[in-house]
């Protein structure tokens, strides 16, 4: 749940005529989720969307996980990639996948796409790790920076534009919508006053991009395990204004504001976003450490009963983790305990705050390592907790 907006030139009512200064009627697109019951947006185009030129043949577009990989406690070393492709849609390196969420890494050489995309399989979720750019879409002009989460609803027709050199994304490809907390918010929508974010820190498309020429235009979706090819006259950026509660937005990690405690705070005082029933999201960010006197701030030993648990490591020393190098992963499934390593559980008593930045990926059904994702193991991370 995001919050109303609306950009450009709309009708006064829904469903009713609106029309161009030389009398013809502008298309109106309704864009809605769960059938008519979710949130949606109301799109007005100069040209009929539905009108498409060619569908050209799919390409095969899919991720398959490992059979018979294991339970293991594991370690992804990706903190030495540099780029993972030219495309965009080519770089989307996927390394963990469940029939729910994908989780992986994209770090593209080019920096313009010339085609769009849409994804009709699932909401996107990608953090900005490195780079700075723009999302493009029929929603309008976003732009995104180091440390935002870019939320893109599925559907979403669009491409990047990215100002420089290096652009590290990680990429979360979820079956089930991203969603703010649903504790957060109160019977109407609005994020309450406990919520470690607001309404203020979320943002929306700033500009619209209205253009409205004949252009061959390209739309790669993905759906199915395919990439659909489907070439148009003309661009769907030719939406002339639309109004709703659905559309792309960021909110940035340095915008999230830590919850702490005289004792150890768990996971959920940090959760972002929710997936109902699929996954949660949670922001690890510089933070006072607890203030019990006798307080631990290292995190205690855990065992996962119904979760599998993910860290992408951004910023900082964290300090429960040896050998863990920034842009990494760790998978912690359940069925075994996860804690410390030795000596940081000592090392971090009397500490007053720490400087780290993560991302938490924490599904409810089990996460397997994918074919892409074996490149990256660290064999002896299993091992990394003997004294």
């Amino acid at each position: 749940m995001t919050y109303y907006y609306r950009m450009g030139e709309i009708p006064k009512k829904r469903h009713t005529q609106f029309r161009k200064p030389d009398g013809s009627l502008y298309r109106e697109e309704l864009v809605s989720s769960k059938g008519f019951s979710g949130i949606y947006s109301n799109l007005y185009h100069h040209r009929q969307p539905t009108n498409v030129r060619e569908v050209r043949k799919p390409i095969p577009y899919r991720n398959r996980i490992v059979d018979e990989y294991g339970l293991l406690q594991t370690h992804l070393k990706t903190s030495n990639i540099e780029f993972t492709g030219e495309d965009y849609l080519d770089a989307r390196k996927m390394l963990l996948a469940n029939k729910d969420v994908e989780m992986g890494i994209c770090c593209p050489t080019e920096k313009e796409m010339d085609y769009f995309y849409k994804n009709a399989d699932g909401d996107e979720l990608l953090f900005v790790h490195e780079g700075s750019g723009w999302l493009i879409s029929q929603f309008g002009k976003l732009r995104i920076q180091q440390g935002d989460y870019v939320v893109i609803p599925r559907t979403t027709i669009y491409k990047l534009s990215f100002d420089e050199d290096p652009v590290r994304l990680l990429v979360i490809d979820s079956k089930v919508p991203i969603e703010t907390v649903s504790r957060y918010r109160n019977e109407l929508g609005q994020l309450e006053e406990h919520s470690p974010y607001c309404e203020r820190d979320i943002h929306p498309p700033s500009e619209l991009l209205v253009e409205n020429e004949d252009k061959e235009t390209l739309i790669q979706i993905k759906k199915g395990g395919y990439l659909h090819q489907y070439v148009y006259d003309f661009s769907p950026l030719d939406v002339v204004g639309w109004d709703g509660f659905l559309f792309p937005y960021t909110f940035s990690i340095y915008d999230f504001e830590p919850i702490t405690g005289r004792i150890h705070q768990p996971p959920p005082v940090h959760q972002t976003f929710q997936a109902r029933n699929a996954f949660v999201i949670c922001s690890f960010v510089p933070r006072l450490f607890d203030y019990h006197p006798d307080a631990i701030p290292a995190p205690y030993n855990h065992s996962n009963i119904d979760s599998d648990e993910v860290l992408y490591y951004v910023e900082g020393n964290f300090m429960s983790r040896k050998g863990i190098d920034r842009g990494s992963f760790t998978l912690h499934p359940g069925g075994l305990p996860h804690g410390p390593h030795p000596g940081t559980i000592e090392k971090s008593i009397g500490a007053k705050e720490t400087e780290e930045y993560a991302v938490m990926l924490d599904t409810f059904g089990p996460l397997y390592v994918t074919e892409q994702g074996m490149e990256y193991v660290d064999k002896d991370y299993p091992y990394s907790w003997q004294e």
